[in-house]
């Protein structure tokens, strides 16, 4: 499960400066400042959104199963005085390794939870996110609906830049199973310095579920829907909106 997201730790702060960038990062600034008490996101990775939170003075654990991606928060956390710096884990969102009711709030960013492409996984993780809540806890969801229809393309060439002093060409190759609701990413990282040129190959993986369906999910494992949001400053949530987010209680 880790293979894909251990070759993609290299590339993924490069691709998501470009795309995503910091545009989710003041929403979950808010999300954690709004609820005091201790934090945990699923799927840290690099600390993309972790290190913004920590340096805004909020107390956050960040989990991610992939050594390599947990790797590059380690680097980031270091910059830190050693009073400041977050918790840092490496275990399955599936199976928490923590004891019941240890935080105050738990954050889902960018689309962690469409990484789960089985029910059994997602109710797994909302279960084990349930659990480690406090009683009236919060729970923070952030999905990316556009995954559903996505279109399907062969080797285009999305992405060109500097990394280092290397050279980085991003070739990209999306497939869909619509019937599933997911969406397939094969990757090839091209990476030039002088007359080296390295290959980087891997597939990720997401699964889109109507709004309907996922809220049910939630709402099933101990949860009351408090809100749900169409983008990262409020705004009412539609079917087309360019971010799904589910903010939730703990019951």
């Amino acid at each position: 499960m880790t293979s894909s997201w251990d070759a993609y730790a290299p590339f993924y702060d490069w691709e998501n400066a470009r795309t995503i960038g910091r545009r989710d990062v003041a929403y979950w600034r808010r999300f954690v400042a709004d609820r005091p008490g201790r934090a945990l996101e699923l799927g840290c990775g690099t600390g993309r959104v972790l290190m913004p939170l920590v340096r805004a003075g909020a107390s956050v654990t960040g989990i991610d199963l992939s050594a390599p991606m947990l790797a590059h928060a380690v680097r980031r956390a270091r910059r830190l005085a050693i009073g400041r710096r977050p918790g840092l884990a490496r275990g399955d969102i599936r199976g928490l390794p923590f004891a019941d009711r240890t935080f105050r709030r738990v954050l889902a960013p960018y689309g962690v939870l469409q990484s789960l492409t089985s029910d059994a996984d997602l109710d797994a993780a909302l279960a084990e996110a349930a659990r480690v809540l406090d009683r009236g806890g919060t729970l923070g969801i952030d999905l990316v609906p556009d995954l559903r229809v996505w279109p399907s393309y062969r080797k285009a060439v999305r992405l060109r830049g500097r990394l280092g002093r290397a050279r980085v060409t991003l070739v990209e190759t999306v497939r869909q199973n619509r019937r599933k609701g997911l969406t397939i990413f094969d990757e090839e990282f091209i990476r030039r310095s002088g007359r080296r040129v390295e290959r980087h190959r891997f597939s990720l993986t997401f699964r889109t579920l109507p709004m309907e369906t996922m809220l049910a999910r939630v709402a099933r494992m101990g949860f009351t829907i408090d809100a749900v949001q169409g983008d990262y400053r409020g705004g009412a949530w539609r079917a087309d909106a360019d971010v799904w987010l589910v903010t939730a209680t703990r019951r």
